[in-house]
């Protein structure tokens, strides 16, 4: 027997609203307020959700359920598959010790403090935030600035600052996946239009790191590398997000970066090295690299390998190949077109479909898999054995990060399917023209909420859509504006200043970091938020 969602069942648009608004309440104060632990924040957030779609919005037990659980099976797979694996690759570096070659290799290239931060927090961190994400990056590249000299409040403050960039498309693009996931739109022109608007950040970070530093006047001495990063960056992100797809700008502008600013090292040098006031002469800081070129290429290579891998599987022939040979699809039991949407989300009326599909050769995970297996023939000493040991304690490591990322989307998806998520988009129309301007406000609110890119977008992803429709706006520009903006709200996030400090050897001094971010991140989301709001009316001809 089929249910109609309901969006007003509290008699009005803003009293359903908000009641539909407790679970994210929830979450923000057990995240934010108590500091309580993502998967149990996650779980009562969830439970809260599923109890009030029974009893205030009246969608049968059975249904609530399913819908619930089809959503954390979508975060199992292919969400959480492509962390896993990822992860995995990243862990073997490190226990193989090849990342210790990886990160001498970019320690020698310049001894500048403001062109360290460039290469490590940003280029290198984008990097990290390619193939693994959910808070990897900045606990790595942290701990290499601090192991390079610099102070833990800088070294957390600025590798927090530089991960904005790279944010929407981090963990191999999973942010953009789940926001076409939730949302019901095309992934090829979310991630565009995410495209067209990153950028305009990333090309100005490197300089934003810099002056964050070391102030205005000195950052003009290192300009041309910075206008070498920037540029580097920013233009493989609009081409790999335009032209290929989500899964790849994070890696490729990443490497684009280093290789172009490396190379331009070679030639030009400051005329004064920068450091801080009251650290040693330069001289007595240098180390000569204890490694060859060709042990640097090697320790490379998983991630080359990677970056190969994930391209070809980015191809729409390579998918079809791969789904015509195994690609199982399935009704989801008890909810599949169960559903219905109804006016004013739609024009008629419409079963809300529940496709569980298990792509498991053409998802990005099983690249990263197999780019995996691949590079162990390039690690000295390490064996296969190894590898699918290191595989089971990744796993293990990440049991509460799997949990928590299947409740968020079931989460979601309970939200969806009842029609709360529906409730809060029809509210928000009431900003008319204004609300392109609040998109990406709502993004940033639901990454200091979740600390996670992808979590906001599960969240808010439905929502967005809802409330384009209703006001005549591209729903896509919406639901990419939740992720451009959720990326200025990486920095504030308490999960991710938990990680820096933690990382930097700076436990305590919370405080301290968010006073520090917290004027970069509103004038990141104030920059967005006016392009996003220009995007919709004045500047359309940027969309895709």
């Amino acid at each position: 027997m089929t249910w109609v969602q309901q969006y007003q069942p509290l008699g009005s648009v803003a009293m359903s609203a908000l009641v539909a608004g407790i679970p994210l309440y929830m979450l923000f104060y057990m995240l934010a307020v108590k500091r309580m632990a993502g998967h149990k924040a996650a779980f009562a957030a969830t439970l809260a959700a599923v109890i009030l779609a029974i009893a205030a919005w009246g969608m049968p037990v059975g249904l609530a359920l399913d819908a619930t659980l089809y959503g954390m099976a979508v975060g199992i797979f292919p969400i959480i598959w492509i962390v896993i694996t990822a992860i995995w690759v990243y862990n073997m570096t490190v226990e193989s010790g090849e990342f210790t070659i990886i990160k001498n290799s970019l320690a020698q290239i310049t001894d500048d403090r403001r062109l360290q931060a460039i290469f490590i927090a940003f280029a290198f961190g984008s990097f990290i935030e390619g193939t693994a994400g959910f808070g990897t990056p900045v606990a790595i590249t942290a701990a290499m600035l601090v192991g390079l000299g610099f102070k833990p409040l800088y070294a957390s403050g600025i590798c927090l600052i530089a991960n904005t960039a790279p944010v929407a498309f981090g963990a191999i693009g999973i942010p953009i996946v789940v926001a076409a996931s939730v949302s019901g739109l095309d992934m090829m022109k979310i991630s565009a239009i995410c495209g067209r608007q990153l950028p305009f950040l990333s090309v100005i970070v490197p300089l934003w790191l810099s002056v964050t530093m070391c102030g205005f006047k000195r950052s003009l001495e290192v300009l041309p590398a910075i206008i070498i990063a920037g540029v580097c960056f920013a233009g493989t992100q609009f081409l790999f997000s335009n032209f290929v797809g989500p899964y790849l700008p994070d890696i490729m502008s990443a490497v684009v970066t280093i290789i172009g600013l490396g190379l331009f090292l070679r030639v030009w040098k400051p005329k004064n090295v920068w450091h801080f006031p009251d650290e040693p002469p330069a001289s007595s800081r240098v180390v000569e690299s204890a490694y060859s070129g060709g042990e640097i290429v090697r320790a490379w290579m998983p991630y080359i390998v990677l970056a190969v891998m994930v391209f070809l599987w980015g191809i729409k022939p390579v998918q079809v190949f791969l789904n015509n040979i195994f690609a199982p699809a399935f009704q989801w039991p008890g909810l599949h077109n169960e559903v219905i949407k109804t006016l004013p989300i739609v024009a008629a009326d419409k079963p809300y479909d529940a496709v569980f599909k298990f792509n498991f050769l053409s998802t990005p995970g099983t690249a990263i898999l197999i780019s995996g297996l691949i590079s162990i023939l390039f690690m000295p000493k390490y064996s296969y054995g190894k590898a699918f040991a290191c595989l089971g304690r990744t796993i293990v490591q990440l049991k509460w990060p799997i949990v928590t990322i299947a409740l968020i989307l079931g989460l979601a998806y309970i939200m969806n399917y009842s029609g709360m998520s529906s409730s809060m988009g029809l509210a928000f129309t009431a900003t008319g023209a204004l609300f392109p301007f609040f998109a990406p406000v709502l993004g940033w609110l639901g990454v200091f909420l979740t600390g996670s890119d992808t979590s906001s977008n599960a969240l808010f992803g439905a929502l967005q859509k809802t409330t384009a429709q209703q006001i005549g706006v591209d729903p896509h520009l919406c639901v990419a504006a939740n992720s451009s903006g959720g990326v200025c709200g990486k920095m504030i996030s308490p999960q991710s200043i938990s990680v820096a400090t933690a990382a930097s050897n700076n436990v305590g001094h919370e405080g301290e970091i968010f006073r520090f971010t917290l004027p970069h991140s509103v004038a990141m989301l104030g920059f967005i938020a006016v392009l996003t709001l220009l995007q919709a009316y004045a500047l359309k001809w940027m969309l895709p």
